[in-house]
């Protein structure tokens, strides 16, 4: 009887824990989401709720420290658990750096001018829709604890690259041939890093889904095998 309560209160855990982390990877989309918004319409109100709703991520990575740290604690998990439970303790750590991210491009937002002389703010979103993406699959894979869809995420992170490397040179040329516009174009080239990084991280966590679900890494050289 005791061993059922035992299993019954860490399953009650897992589930929890689990919960949290999709809160939390939710938070963290729209944040992006959102805050590239404000970037296009130059809202706001918009962007200041990115950057208020920031705490929330922030607390919720602290909830999950603390339920993970008394899950392994307490009911001493094994093998394909205990992955599942360190995975979840990094997950959270990246997901508020996504959140981070999105906060910083939500402040960002604010500081452009003359929006509409700026070719990128056509490319930037673009590459935000992928990144937001990137995060959605990611969450999803962890949630089904499916790595083959976590791959697909690693993969997806070239686009982005390849988005950042055009805006790069864009917002480059721009400034050169637009020097009064040095301050706003540093700002969207500010952005178009984060959304690069969210990206990375979404990555992150795709390699981390991964090796909670199979037990193995994946590495660069495995994924070309595979794949």
């Amino acid at each position: 009887m005791a061993q059922e309560h035992t299993v019954k209160a860490f399953d009650e855990d897992i589930t929890r824990l689990r919960g949290l982390i999709a809160e939390m990877g939710g938070l963290a989309e729209v944040a992006l989401n959102e805050a590239i918004e404000a970037l296009i319409k130059g809202n706001e109100q918009l962007a200041n709720g990115v950057i208020a709703r920031d705490k929330k991520i922030d607390a919720l990575e602290a909830e999950i420290d603390r339920l993970a740290v008394r899950i392994i604690a307490l009911r001493a998990p094994m093998a394909d658990d205990l992955r599942e439970v360190i995975a979840a303790l990094k997950i959270a750590g990246v997901l508020e750096r996504i959140g981070d991210y999105g906060k910083n491009i939500a402040k960002s937002a604010m500081r452009v001018e003359n929006r509409r002389k700026f070719e990128p703010l056509t490319l930037i979103p673009a590459m935000a829709e992928i990144a937001g993406e990137m995060v959605h699959d990611v969450m999803t894979a962890f949630a089904a604890r499916d790595p083959v869809l976590a791959r697909e995420v690693v993969h997806a992170d070239e686009k982005v690259d390849a988005f950042y490397d055009s805006i790069f040179r864009n917002l480059v040329s721009h400034m050169m041939e637009n020097p009064a516009s040095i301050t706003s174009a540093a700002e969207l080239l500010f952005v178009a890093r984060n959304v690069e990084r969210i990206g990375d991280h979404a990555t992150n966590v795709a390699e981390m889904v991964y090796f909670a679900a199979t037990g193995t890494y994946l590495t660069d050289r495995d994924d070309r095998q595979e794949g």
